[in-house]
């Protein structure tokens, strides 16, 4: 069923109240979270001479904007939550740009690479088409998509405070290749379980450009 705008909007502005209330909390929870295979996975598809434009799209307190940062990229951080903003500029001393999911304002062409690390599932599906198609616009031509969710059998809801979406490969698969991407890789996380252990899908994607393009 078709959500309102006013639904989508009461989406955003309750999901980030759930984050910008427990920001040190969050923050505290989950600064030693070892995401190093997902940034291996976005670096290792990336095409050119580091350093790379990164986008840490939903950038959170900026745990992994400084692993970039200290890696010797030039990342910038995108986050919805003005806490985590601000939390994110001080932790990392990155540029951070403050922005709703839903209404999205990113320079044309800009990023090597987007890392959508624990992000994209709170789009509601009915959000999500337009939303890659935004990011899709701001990577470069060749350029890489890293993603990582909670998977599920696409279903979407309320979770605690938060509102998040909940797909499977072949669900999200479609998103991605109807958005211009085109399939790198997949894995599931943690690493070393069994799959039924494995909550979280994290994929790679490259921007595929139409023959019109550069």
């Amino acid at each position: 069923m078709t959500k309102s705008p006013d639904h989508l909007a009461l989406v955003t502005s309750r999901t980030l109240e759930h984050y910008n209330e427990r920001a040190a909390e969050f923050w505290e929870g989950t600064r030693e979270h070892d995401v190093s295979q997902n940034i291996a996975a976005l670096l290792r598809h990336l095409r050119g001479t580091a350093p790379f434009q990164i986008l840490d799209f939903g950038c959170g307190p900026g745990r992994d904007l400084a692993a970039f940062r200290d890696m010797g990229h030039v990342p910038v951080g995108l986050e919805g939550s003005a806490q985590f903003a601000a939390m994110a500029r001080q932790h990392s001393g990155c540029e951070v740009w403050e922005q709703d999911f839903l209404a999205l304002s990113l320079p044309a062409e800009r990023f090597d690479g987007i890392f959508a690390n624990a992000s994209l599932f709170h789009v509601p599906s009915q959000a999500l088409p337009r939303v890659l198609r935004d990011l899709h616009a701001a990577i470069k031509p060749d350029g890489v998509l890293f993603t990582s969710n909670p998977r599920g059998d696409n279903q979407e809801g309320w979770n605690g405070g938060r509102y998040g979406t909940y797909h499977d490969l072949d669900a999200w698969r479609d998103y991605l290749t109807t958005a211009g991407f085109t399939a790198l890789e997949h894995y599931y996380r943690p690493p070393g379980l069994p799959l039924h252990q494995q909550p979280w899908l994290a994929s790679v994607w490259r921007r595929v450009c139409a023959a019109n393009e550069s």
